[in-house]
């Protein structure tokens, strides 16, 4: 996917974000009836990756090579992007505030700013610590942090696990696809990641219960396969398709800063599904959201980062004069002639310091 609409990409990250945020509050039923995180991010990535699957065949007709040619991209979208983030950032619910956790997994922005910062040795522009600074303030403002719950150093370990791992999947979600469909990566990635997990589960290495009564959505009861169904299809299928298809158009860090909405539609599906009021300074964070991916994708994008191999360093300026091909004898009363463009001798090296 050739990152050459921007404006395309972020409609996409949109929708990614949008169904991203829907998880919460579907999956968090599932939990309360008894089932373990192992057995929800399971049943929710196989879910998902059957529904890809059809149109993922589909887009890979001819393209085998293609699957075979990402085999690590896909073991490492699977393990760390699907199966491995999930789980231990379900881990941290069980430990800390929601609220919490959701804000330290969401400092993967930063993360991957500050990563490139420490490589490269290239501090960023300024468009970028500022938009990276106004959308952490906004994200704090969204989740609103109150410091209720005990101090739990695991809790934060789990969640800081999840940072780490949000940024890897952004990372591995922006590298060149080599031909590869979005869809039909969304798939594989998911498909293996569940079954990963599955077998982690049989095997008793995870804790893997899962109960098939009913759940209580919005006030009322209903059967366990309807949040299920909800997660599986729009949080997980629709939503990791999108999202992978943003990201190869946005680069890492743009999409990264753009998957801070998901946030912004988790506290909507909160306050119109369930009823949480959302207050004013919340608004205000979500407005500064905005602001700060606003910020980073006004920067112009230049050479490429370690981030973003697809990146093409900008061409010379036009109005650079040619430098001359033949250096001129200080006797000579005529110009140099450049050689010919058929010429088989090579060029003279320069050794000015141009």
């Amino acid at each position: 996917m050739k990152r050459s609409s921007p404006s395309l990409g972020l409609v996409i990250a949109v929708i990614a974000a949008a169904t991203f945020g829907m998880s919460g509050a579907f999956i968090k039923p599932l939990l309360e009836a008894g089932w373990s995180p192992a057995a929800a991010v399971t049943a929710r990535a196989l879910l998902g990756g059957v529904v890809l699957l059809p149109v993922a065949l589909v887009s890979l007709r001819k393209k085998w090579s293609a699957l075979w040619r990402a085999r690590w991209r896909i073991v490492a979208m699977g393990l760390i992007g699907v199966a491995g983030t999930q789980l231990v950032y379900f881990a941290a619910l069980e430990r800390i505030p929601v609220n919490t956790a959701i804000l330290i997994e969401y400092m993967a922005p930063l993360l991957l700013v500050g990563f490139v910062w420490a490589v490269s040795r290239r501090m960023p522009s300024v468009v970028v610590l500022i938009g990276s600074v106004v959308a952490v303030v906004g994200l704090t403002l969204v989740v609103s942090p109150g410091g209720s719950g005990s101090f739990d150093l695991l809790g934060l370990g789990f969640a800081a696990l999840a940072t780490v791992g949000c940024a890897i999947y952004y990372v591995v979600a922006a590298r060149p696809s080599d031909g590869l469909p979005p869809v039909a990566f969304a798939a594989c990635g998911l498909l293996f990641g569940g079954l990963v997990l599955g077998i982690l589960g049989v095997s008793r290495l995870v804790p893997f219960t899962a109960t098939f009564g009913v759940a209580y959505l919005m006030g009322s009861s209903v059967p366990w396969w309807v949040p299920l169904l909800v997660v599986g299809v729009l949080a997980t299928a629709v939503a990791y398709a999108t999202s992978i298809t943003a990201t190869e158009m946005l680069g890492s860090r743009l999409a990264s800063f753009a998957g801070l909405l998901e946030v912004v539609a988790a506290a909507l599906y909160a306050w119109i599904l369930l009823g949480e009021n959302l207050s004013v300074l919340q608004l205000i964070g979500g407005v500064l959201i905005l602001a700060g991916i606003g910020f980073v994708r006004s920067e112009k994008r230049g050479a490429a980062t370690m981030l973003e191999p697809g990146a093409i360093p900008e061409p010379a300026p036009a109005d650079t004069p040619p430098r001359a091909t033949t250096s001129p004898r200080a006797d000579s009363p005529l110009p140099p002639t450049p050689l010919p463009a058929d010429s088989s001798r090579p060029a003279p090296v320069e050794l000015s310091g141009g």
